[in-house]
């Protein structure tokens, strides 16, 4: 299942999302889990803001992933603060994983990444963020502002795995970048039982110590019966 047609195909230019996708085994019944992915980036980075859909198999199971490519993001005049569209609010709420995108021609466009996963930790502040962080346009090294160990430092800073790659004349660093995090995320789905909150999943609570509560419970109580027999 492809996501565009051959016809799109003639119009693409560094957008990575507009790649042509190999062949997977359509699904004819339910898939067995669905991974929602946001991509998220600044601008000129080779996003289009539109949803993906589609079927396939991993690791032998099926799996529906879609991927919500979002408006770009931008710094705050002379701050490292970010402005953000309710839209990418939602996305980032709404998906399991993440793919931050930066272009290694636009030091601007990877300085946005960190307070970027910053402003994510504020609405998962206790859930497990699966990440990818690509670094775009890996052709055009000589026109590169920002360097390979630069991508691994911040990679390792957020907890992510790092691909560079080159949406233009190599597809398959970022299908095996994809695949990667699907992997990844599809593992944690598992390990949750299926238990999840609309998009990421929440690290699971420790369980309620008993002893304490039917303590609490007997002091309450306790209180009650004193306070009776005092009036």
């Amino acid at each position: 299942m492809r996501l565009i047609s051959q016809d799109t195909m003639s119009q693409y230019s560094t957008n990575f999302l507009l790649l042509p996708i190999p062949e997977y085994p359509v699904l004819d019944c339910v898939p067995n889990k669905i991974i929602k992915l946001v991509v998220l980036g600044g601008s000129s980075v080779g996003k289009t803001g539109a949803l993906y859909s589609r079927k396939f198999t991993i690791d032998g199971e099926q799996i529906s992933l879609q991927v919500q490519d979002t408006p770009f993001v931008s710094l705050e005049d002379d701050t490292d603060s970010i402005c953000c569209q309710e839209q990418i609010n939602r996305s980032i709420y709404w998906a399991d994983g993440f793919v931050f995108v930066y272009s290694i021609t636009d030091y601007e466009s990877y300085r946005v990444i960190r307070p970027l996963h910053q402003h994510i930790r504020k609405i998962h502040p206790n859930a497990n963020i699966p990440l990818l962080l690509m670094a775009n346009k890996g052709d055009l090294l000589r026109a590169r502002q920002v360097s390979s160990k630069e991508g691994l430092q911040l990679a390792s800073e957020l907890g992510g795995t790092y691909y560079e790659v080159s949406a233009r004349e190599n597809c398959e660093g970022v299908h095996e970048a994809f695949q990667q995090l699907c992997q990844e995320v599809s593992r944690i789905i598992g390990s949750c039982n299926g238990e999840k909150r609309r998009g990421l999943h929440l690290v699971r609570p420790k369980s309620p110590n008993m002893q304490d509560l039917k303590r609490r419970l007997k002091q309450a109580l306790t209180s009650k019966g004193k306070s009776a027999t005092t009036l």
